[in-house]
């Protein structure tokens, strides 16, 4: 294992945080009740990951039973609270909401102290506001005092506009976002971070980052002899600003995998500099999808154009279909976790294509990808 300073918070992480996302059951209610079956599931991972160097646990109140499930996992598994870095989140949109969903996840977590506690879902210009002026910051801030968080963060799946407004902000010492192979768009945001020494954390860069387990047969090829989950970790890590990435590990055979990423390098290795280089070329089998239209932003077809073009890409350039649809067919049923429509004729039409650059037919490019990606749901 390695570690890196988390920024100003002077918490040394493992490089790999064990997430608590994806447990067996994890989603069901009532989340003060977890299975046996994921309280096991829970303890064999914690005591694997430990025992791999993993020195980081994070989770979160909106992932319904994880909070209670680690409570009881972490006191099974009988470590000392003074050698892991316990990390959870929350979105509390008042003082009286940020003083209840505290006191819970304490109780839930079975700990008096969150070393990291992270403003969960700062997604867009309307929650960054409420987190701004609610007051429950200012609440978590007065626990900060007493000891019983360690520091401030937050989590968010915006437009970097957004990130960069709370780096810039002074109110957090470290930031959660997404930074991956198949998603660059956020590295100002990771520069203006590291300008401002935060924390940084990855998130969710084996499922969001491409579902990399179920990668295409064409993209482990250009890896290899890494795996799509080695290699694209080391490539997060070729910067030392990005400090910890977080793994939704659940069976043992994704520890020894996470165990193939070391060591890292920064910057990469010849070998995965040359499969850098590989991944890259790939650009020429469909030179137009190197456009990514972020002059869409905000269209007012209600179409993520950025995100559907990014979908194309990885379709048409690296044989990535099943994440495509996987992804592009949560759209209309995320919120603000994952934002826009699909690109159906009638919003296609909406679309203001003059934005486009010439040469760029930007509504072919929609209906190519919703007619490729678009599973009907089942009535």
């Amino acid at each position: 294992m390695e570690y890196r300073r988390f920024g100003k918070t002077e918490k040394a992480l493992s490089v790999i945080t064990l997430g608590g996302m994806r447990y067996i059951d994890g989603w069901s209610k009532p989340r003060e009740t977890p299975t046996r079956a994921m309280i096991d599931q829970a303890v064999d991972m914690l005591r694997r990951a430990f025992a791999a160097g993993i020195n980081h646990v994070e989770t979160a109140y909106g992932y319904s039973r994880s909070e209670y499930c680690y409570g009881q996992a972490l006191e099974e598994v009988g470590v000392r609270r003074s050698d892991y870095f316990l990390m959870t989140k929350g979105d509390p949109d008042s003082p009286e909401a940020a003083h209840r969903m505290l006191e819970e996840q304490l109780k839930g977590l079975r700990t008096d102290r969150i070393d990291l506690y992270a403003w969960h879902g700062l997604n867009n210009p309307e929650r960054f506001r409420m987190a701004m002026e609610s007051g429950a910051l200012d609440v978590l801030s007065e626990y900060q005092a007493q000891g019983v968080i360690g520091n401030l963060g937050f989590s968010s799946h915006a437009t970097p506009d957004v990130i960069a407004r709370a780096i810039v902000s002074g109110r957090f010492d470290f930031v959660n976002l997404h930074y991956y192979y198949f998603f660059q768009r956020n590295f100002g945001a990771l520069l203006l971070a590291a300008e401002r020494d935060m924390g940084v954390f990855i998130i969710s860069p084996n499922d969001k980052g491409g579902q990399l387990w179920n990668a295409s047969e064409k993209v482990k090829k250009l890896v290899a002899p890494a795996t799509p989950i080695q290699w694209n970790a080391r490539f997060c890590l070729r910067l030392p600003f990005v400090h910890t990435l977080s793994f939704g590990m659940t069976q043992p055979s994704h520890v020894e995998e996470m165990l193939g990423v070391f060591p890292t390098s920064v910057p990469l290795s010849r070998q995965d500099l040359d499969a850098l280089v590989r991944m890259d070329a790939q650009i020429a089998m469909d030179p137009i999808s190197a456009y990514e239209g972020f002059e869409f932003l905000d269209d007012p077809s209600g179409i993520n154009i950025p995100e559907v073009l990014r979908f194309r890409k990885m379709l048409k350039c690296y044989d990535m279909e099943a994440f495509g649809k996987y992804r592009y067919n949560m759209f209309e049923d995320k919120g603000h976790w994952f934002p826009g429509a699909f690109a159906t004729p009638d919003r296609v039409e909406k679309v203001r294509a003059e934005k486009a650059p010439p040469g760029i037919d930007i509504r072919a490019l929609l209906n190519e990808t919703h007619q490729a990606l678009y599973v009907p749901k089942e009535k």
